[in-house]
Parts: C-alpha cells; structure tokens; sequence
C-alpha cells in the first residue's frame, strides 16, 4: 500500500519528537550534541520539540504519515533562519534539552547557518522515519509534496546530510553535493542542492 504524507498538526507534536529522537539517535550530529547515551533520548526529543512548536508547525510545512512513522520538516523560502524573537522565546526550551551543550550547539548552528545559501529556496530542515520501517518508501513520501511543489514553482531545494550513508538516498531525488561543512570540534555535514526538475 503506497504511503501518503499528509500535513502534522499540533496533535502530532508528541508522537513525532519520539520518532525523531528514535531516528536520529545515531546520527553523528546528535550524539555530538548529545553524548551522554543515558539521556540522550530524552533531551534530543525535547529539542525535536522546540523544532516543532516553535518554527515549522506555525508554518504548516511540516509533513508526516497518518501513523506518525516519520516527519519531514520544511522551511519556506526566506524563512529557514529563525528571527531574534523566535530564538528568545525557543531558548528555555532549546536549553532544557541540551543543558551544557547549550553554548556547543550554538556554536554549530552558527557555523552551519554561515555556509546557507542566500538564492531563495526551500529547506529541508529534519527528515527522519521511525527506525523499523526505514527504507519502506516513507522518507520518499515525506519528501513528495514539497519537491513537486519546487518543480511546479521553478524553485531550489537544500539541505544538509549529517550522515554520508543518506547521500545516496538524496541523490536519486535530484539533490547533489555542492560541499563539506567541517565545524570546528564537531562532525561533517554534507551540503546538498535541488535545482527544480523539469516535469
């Protein structure tokens, strides 16, 4: 039965930051945000929460499964970086989760927002599946209605792909590696570029 991704809403908020948490327990990011394996979980699905709460939900680009098997977190063009506001208001959250790491994270988050590009585009913020049914077409399916709506409107897609295994799985959705992003102290990430597909 083919997956259909459909827009989250606030009911979702909870079943997604467990996913989430679940999704990106290995990735090379959160376990250098995170490495205290014994409350990783718990404070990465906090800051999963702050994501959504905060910037994506109140945007409506967010899209997931009508099982919350996976979410998909999208920023419109022009509205991937967050404004002063956002950031003070997200910050108790953002550092409830985090904790120590506070400062280490942001750190990172600035290095990476120095290397976005300024050509307007959409952003790929969070991709994540629920672990046990990854590579079963439901990352395909998040990723489907905004990368049809970048071919519609001529418009570019980005990202940026902390692990290097997932390269491949961008790639055959018209994403390209336009380069490495080596913050100092913390783990590489691999810019990715969508020009719009012709239809």
């Amino acid at each position: 039965m083919p997956v259909t991704a459909i827009l989250a809403g606030s009911t979702d908020v909870a079943p997604l930051e467990d996913v989430l948490q679940a999704a990106f327990w290995d990735d090379p990011v959160t376990t250098y945000l995170f490495p205290d394996e014994a409350s990783r979980s718990r404070r990465s699905a906090r800051l999963f929460r702050a994501m959504l709460v905060r910037h994506y939900l109140p945007m409506r680009t967010v899209w997931t499964t009508s099982d919350q098997a996976g979410a998909a977190l999208w920023a419109p063009p022009g509205h991937w970086k967050l404004t002063t506001s956002q950031i003070v208001r997200s910050l108790p959250a953002v550092a409830l989760g985090l904790g120590s790491n506070t400062l280490r994270s942001l750190r990172l988050m600035g290095e990476v927002d120095r290397h976005h590009p300024s050509e307007p585009h959409w952003y790929l913020g969070v991709l994540g599946t629920d672990p046990p049914r990854q590579g079963t077409g439901i990352g395909s399916a998040l990723l489907g209605p905004v990368l049809s709506r970048c071919d519609r409107e001529g418009v570019p897609a980005y990202l940026e792909s902390s692990k290097e295994a997932n390269v491949p799985f961008y790639e055959r959705h018209g994403f390209k590696v336009t380069g490495e992003l080596r913050p100092q102290g913390g783990p590489t990430m691999f810019s990715m570029w969508r020009d719009p597909q012709p239809s």
